[in-house]
C-alpha cells in the first residue's frame, strides 16, 4: 500500500497538526501509550513494609486475583524502612504509568506528623485506587507471662514499672499510638520496642524477646487461634467475630478506645484516569467476591471497599486526626 494513501498518516502531517489546536484528539488515535495497559511487562506493587504484616497479607491475595482479573503479571516488593517512608517515596516518584502501584497502611495519614520533612505528600503524590479495608488493633501477651485480662495487664504494670516491654509494627503505626494512648490512660510505663513491619513485631512477640504486643489483627489471628499468644483486646466497636472471647478495649474499661489500621491502593500522581478507572474496576470486582471476603475476614480484615472517592476522603479526614493523637503523645521522628 503507498505511504501516500488515506490509511496512512506522515510525519510531515503529525508534526503539521501537532502546532495546531486539532493535536491533542488527532494524536490520541496514534499515540495509544496506555491503551494497551496492561502489556506483558511485570506491575510491581511496593508494600512498604516488611513481609508478613497486614499490608503484605492484603497486597498478596489482590495481587493474585488482579493477575487473573486483569491477564498481568502482578509482583510484590517490600520496601521496609524509615516507618513505610522509603517505600512510600519511591512510589511518590516513580514513572505514573500504571507498572508502580502502592498498597499501604495508615501509615501514609500518620507519617506526616511524625516528622518535618517526608518524601511525599499523601494527598498531592498519589492517585487513590481504593480504600481496601480496615483491622482493628490487639494487644496480646506470651502466655507464660500469667495476664489474662487488660485490668492484669495494667495491674502487673503499676506493680512492677521495669517490667514489661511491648513490641509493635514501628513508630508511629497505629498499633504504636494505640499502646502509648493505653499508658497514658492507665498510667502505667511499657518500653517500646520498634520493628520495621508486622511481622518481625508478632515474632519477638512468640519469641519471648518482649511480654506484650500491640499489632494490627491480621498477622496477629492465626497465632492467637492457635493459642501461641494470648489476646486481651481488640480496638474495634465491636468483637472481631471468631474471638468471641476476646472483649473490646470499651469493654475492657477504656472509653472510646477505637482504632483500627487502614489498607489503602494508590498510585503515583498523573497516573493516566484510564488506568486508574481499570485498576479501580477490578478491585471492585475481586473484593465482592464471596471467597476473597471471607478470605480477607478470616486473615482479620473488615473489608471496605470505597474506591478511589473512598481513599481520598480517608486521607483528608485521618491526616488532621493522627496530627492531634501524634501532638498528644508527644510523639516526634527525626
Amino acid at each position: 500500500m503507498s505511504k501516500s494513501g488515506p490509511k496512512a498518516v506522515s510525519r510531515r502531517r503529525i508534526l503539521q497538526v501537532a502546532g495546531s489546536g486539532l493535536a491533542m484528539p488527532f494524536l490520541a488515535h496514534f499515540t495509544p501509550a496506555f491503551a494497551a495497559w496492561p502489556n506483558d511487562k511485570p506491575i510491581r506493587i511496593v508494600v512498604p513494609f516488611a513481609p508478613g504484616g497486614p499490608t503484605d497479607i492484603m497486597a498478596r491475595v489482590v495481587a493474585a486475583h488482579l493477575s487473573e482479573t486483569l491477564k498481568a503479571s502482578f509482583i510484590i516488593e517490600n520496601k521496609a524502612g524509615a516507618g513505610g517512608n522509603i517505600g512510600m517515596g519511591e512510589v511518590a516518584r516513580a514513572e505514573p504509568d500504571g507498572y508502580t502501584l502502592l498498597m499501604t497502611s495508615s501509615a501514609i495519614v500518620v507519617n506526616p506528623s511524625l516528622a518535618e520533612k517526608i518524601p511525599y505528600d499523601p494527598a498531592k503524590d498519589f492517585e487513590p485506587i481504593s480504600e481496601m479495608g480496615t483491622s482493628p488493633n490487639v494487644f496480646a501477651v506470651s502466655n507464660d507471662l500469667g495476664v489474662n485480662t487488660m485490668a492484669e495487664l495494667v495491674a502487673l504494670a503499676k506493680k512492677d514499672p521495669n517490667k514489661l516491654n511491648y513490641s509493635s509494627p514501628g513508630i508511629g503505626t497505629t498499633p504504636h499510638l494505640s499502646a502509648e494512648r493505653l499508658k497514658i490512660i492507665a498510667g502505667i510505663n511499657m518500653a517500646h520496642v520498634s520493628h520495621n513491619g508486622a511481622g518481625p513485631a508478632v515474632q519477638a512477640l512468640l519469641a519471648g524477646t518482649v511480654q506484650v504486643g500491640s499489632f494490627a489483627l491480621p498477622p496477629a489471628h492465626p497465632h492467637i487461634v492457635a493459642g501461641k499468644m494470648k489476646a486481651l483486646a481488640v480496638s474495634s466497636a465491636g468483637r472481631w467475630h471468631d474471638l468471641p472471647n476476646v472483649p473490646t478495649m470499651i469493654e475492657a474499661g477504656f472509653k472510646d478506645f477505637v482504632a483500627d489500621t487502614l489498607q489503602g491502593f494508590l498510585a503515583p500522581a498523573k497516573t493516566p484516569k484510564a488506568v486508574i478507572d481499570q485498576l479501580a474496576s477490578a478491585v471492585d470486582e475481586i473484593l465482592k467476591r464471596p471467597a476473597v471476603r471471607e478470605r480477607m475476614l478470616q486473615s482479620g480484615f473488615e473489608v471496605l471497599n470505597k474506591g478511589p472517592a473512598g481513599m481520598k476522603a480517608r486521607i483528608e479526614k485521618e491526616v488532621p486526626m493522627w496530627r492531634e493523637i501524634v501532638t498528644q503523645a508527644g510523639i516526634k521522628v527525626r
